[in-house]
C-alpha cells in the first residue's frame, strides 16, 4: 500500500458551537462544509488549515478524554507557524492558556502547547 498524505484528522466535541468558534475565529480554520445529520442529533463541519483538513464531530453526550498524554492513542495535533512569539501573543490575548515556549532538543525549533476546549492537546511548531 502507497500511501500519499493524512487526508484528515477527527475530533468530537462536548460543546459544538464553542469548538466550532475556536476552530474557526480563534485558530483561522477556514469552513468547507457544515452538515446536521438529524438522525444522530449531530454536526460535522469540515475545516481546512493549509492542505488539510480537520472534522470536528458533535454528539449527544460523549465520554470524556483520557486526560493522560501518554495514554494510548491521539497525543496531539501540531500546527507549524511562522512566528511562535507572535502566535503565543495572539493566543493569550484570545484568553487560551499557553505552556512556556521550548526548544525540540531535535531540530532547535521552537514549540509550545495550549489545549482545545475539550482538553485535547495542540502543538504550534514553529517554521
Amino acid at each position: 500500500m502507497k500511501t500519499n498524505k493524512i487526508h484528515h484528522a477527527a475530533i468530537i466535541c462536548s460543546n459544538y458551537e464553542l469548538s466550532k468558534k475556536f476552530y474557526v475565529e480563534i485558530l483561522g480554520f477556514k469552513i468547507i462544509q457544515e452538515t446536521y445529520r438529524a438522525p444522530r442529533n449531530s454536526y460535522k463541519l469540515d475545516l481546512q488549515v493549509g492542505e488539510n483538513q480537520i472534522e470536528l464531530f458533535s454528539f449527544p453526550n460523549p465520554p470524556q478524554r483520557v486526560n493522560k498524554p501518554e495514554a494510548c492513542g491521539l497525543r496531539h495535533l501540531a500546527f507549524e507557524v511562522e512566528n511562535i512569539e507572535e502566535s503565543v501573543s495572539y493566543l493569550q490575548s484570545q484568553g487560551i492558556e499557553v505552556e512556556h515556549i521550548r526548544i525540540d532538543e531535535l531540530t532547535d525549533k521552537k514549540y509550545t502547547f495550549f489545549q482545545d476546549p475539550d482538553g485535547l492537546p495542540l502543538e504550534i511548531y514553529e517554521k
